[in-house]
């Protein structure tokens, strides 16, 4: 019996190591980790669209990166995007993330083409496949800093068509097509 219990032991211990290891490496705060001065955006399909996709923000000088690939849109469409003022995609028609990300108090217009918001952005064309790859920089925007021009806690919105550029204050874009948070 002794012998058994000095050979269960150990096994015990390791068992039990092993599993409070696997159970701390798959929270999820663990698997959602993302790598200093970079955000992460989760799209979530509304207003009966079935847009989706996932975008990586990352801070470079003067600005943020926004990165990564669309789905579901119309083939060979143009769609507006925007960062808008709240973090808050609950809404089935993404109305309450509110208006365009607009710290600065100007007039809507196009991205490093005069005033315009921080959150606006040139329109994204997807492929005939209704995929879009997004390669943006937003200038004079940061990450995580806490700043009036962080975008940290806001949301990223699809539109369902184009954005003009002069209409204010949205650019007569549509409706929101797909909405998601930016975490870091």
């Amino acid at each position: 019996m002794k012998n058994r219990f000095k050979m269960l032991l150990p096994m015990a211990v390791l068992t039990m190591a092993a599993c409070a290891h696997t159970a701390g490496s798959n929270t999820p705060a663990a698997s959602a980790a993302v790598p200093p001065g970079s955000a992460v955006v989760k799209l979530q399909a509304k207003s009966g669209s079935q847009v989706g996709g996932e975008l990586h923000l990352h801070a470079e000088a003067g600005g943020v990166r926004l990165q990564g690939k669309i789905s579901g849109l119309d083939a060979g469409g143009e769609h507006a995007f925007h960062i808008h003022e709240k973090g808050d995609c609950s809404a089935a028609d993404g109305s309450s993330a509110g208006g365009h990300f607009n710290p600065t108090a100007q007039p809507h217009g196009r991205s490093a083409h005069g005033a315009h918001h921080l959150g606006d952005q040139d329109n994204l064309r997807a492929n005939a496949e209704g995929m879009a790859e997004v390669n943006a920089f937003f200038p004079g925007v940061s990450l995580g800093d806490g700043a009036a021009s962080d975008v940290a806690g806001k949301a990223v919105i699809i539109h369902a068509g184009s954005d003009d550029y002069t209409s204010q204050p949205t650019g007569n874009a549509g409706g929101r097509i797909a909405c998601g948070v930016v975490v870091i």
